[in-house]
């Protein structure tokens, strides 16, 4: 039985290294970037006015005051957009909006509401200071500056900055397309009615947009009844179309536990199956050529943890991401919580609006309720009471 960062290691290990594909910035939210992007130009690329005003030469208007103005003649009036060929000359001054070129001669803005219009002229009320309300070229970014690095994250600030530059089409790590299996006879499709014995099948649901917010292309496979010739042909099925096939159910020791038994029968190679963790020991990993197998429990809780803490980080280095795991931030013990047991215990927990920590409810591996109720992971250790007001790191996946 593995620990679980072992088990991370070696299965991070086995990825294969991202393959890139080029796609419009437009369409790159939440990608990967594959390559390492330059600006290739300044930002902003010339000097522009910060505010509507007046572009003056600071000399001209040193001194200036609401009891003693200073009269400057309008010389030019330019708008976003549009270059003013001339220069200003002393005793001049040009209306500039916001963005618009600052004129050559001139060195500071004046904001309107500090001036008067009178007929061609400008009284001008307070003085400025050299470069007052000026965004001076590549001030922000400067030609040559990495913007981004390969691995990070697209957010819609990152867009933003490419596109300043420029940039229309970029290379990310490409999807991996997520097979989701769900085994077990005594499994329903929701909307039908139940048997006797028989429940709905819910991980294909939660997990399907877990895949999807990390980046995977989940398709979700009718449901699997337990049996070795059923589980086999599934997984086969779920292989020749998917990079990564994640099961759930039916990797335990019990009889009717197929998923191993028919992996290997399709000639797939089992790397390991047990991690010392709860909920979430009976694990699955294997390779299949250059495709991979995570079969994960059966028990809702067990699955959403062992994909957050082993699945999801696969998914997010199949594209190339150079952070995988769960954001982590600190919390404070509301109450003490206790770990009698002989492995890791990843306690659901939530936090209210003081910072204060808690668990969500019962931790039963099959407890819905408090996963439901939970905002984040607390790693307890075996044999371990952490107290009431403890500083804690809790794990989020929001």
């Amino acid at each position: 039985m593995l620990d679980l960062e072992t088990a991370l290691a070696r299965l991070l290990e086995s990825l294969p290294p991202p393959k890139a594909e080029r796609v419009p910035l437009t369409a790159s939210a939440g990608r990967f970037l594959a390559e390492k992007i330059c600006s290739p130009l300044d930002i902003p690329s010339f000097d522009n006015s910060a505010m509507d005003g007046y572009a003056v030469r600071a000399t001209d208007v040193r001194g200036a005051r609401a009891v003693s103005p200073i009269a400057l003649k309008i010389a030019a009036k330019i708008p976003a957009g549009e270059m003013f060929k001339g220069e200003l000359l002393a005793g001049d001054c040009a209306r500039v909006f916001t963005g618009a070129p600052l004129p050559r001669g001139s060195d500071s803005v004046v904001m309107q509401e500090d001036t008067l219009v009178v007929g061609e002229r400008i009284l001008i009320f307070d003085e400025a200071v050299l470069g007052e309300n000026v965004r001076r070229q590549g001030e922000d970014v400067r030609q040559g500056d990495a913007l981004v690095e390969a691995g990070e994250d697209l957010s819609p600030w990152k867009i933003a900055l490419l596109a300043a530059t420029g940039v229309c089409e970029i290379a990310v790590g490409r999807r991996p397309d997520v097979a989701l299996v769900a085994t077990g006879s005594e499994l329903r499709e929701a909307g039908l009615p139940l048997q006797p014995g028989q429940i709905y099948e819910s991980n294909r649901a939660m997990l399907s947009p877990l895949i999807t917010r990390c980046g995977g292309v989940p398709n979700v496979f009718p449901l699997v009844p337990d049996s070795l010739e059923a589980t086999r042909d599934a997984l086969q099925s779920a292989f020749s179309t998917s990079d990564i096939v994640v099961t759930s159910g039916g990797v335990s020791v019990g009889e009717l536990d197929f998923v191993k038994a028919a992996f290997e029968s399709l000639r797939g190679e089992l790397h390991f199956w047990k991690v010392a963790m709860r909920p979430g020991k009976p694990f699955v990993f294997g390779r299949l050529g250059e495709k991979f197998l995570f079969g994960l429990p059966g028990n809702p809780v067990s699955a959403f943890v062992t994909f957050l803490l082993l699945v999801r980080p696969a998914i997010l280095r199949w594209q190339g991401a150079n952070k995988t795991s769960l954001p982590a931030h600190p919390g404070v013990l509301g109450e003490a919580l206790s770990n009698t047991g002989d492995r890791r215990h990843f306690v659901r927990v939530r936090e209210d609006a003081t910072g204060k920590v808690f668990s969500a409810g019962k931790q039963a591996s099959h407890a819905l309720c408090s996963m439901a109720a939970a905002d984040g992971l607390l790693d307890v250790p075996p044999r371990t009471t952490l107290a009431i007001g403890s500083s804690v790191t809790v794990l989020r996946w929001n």
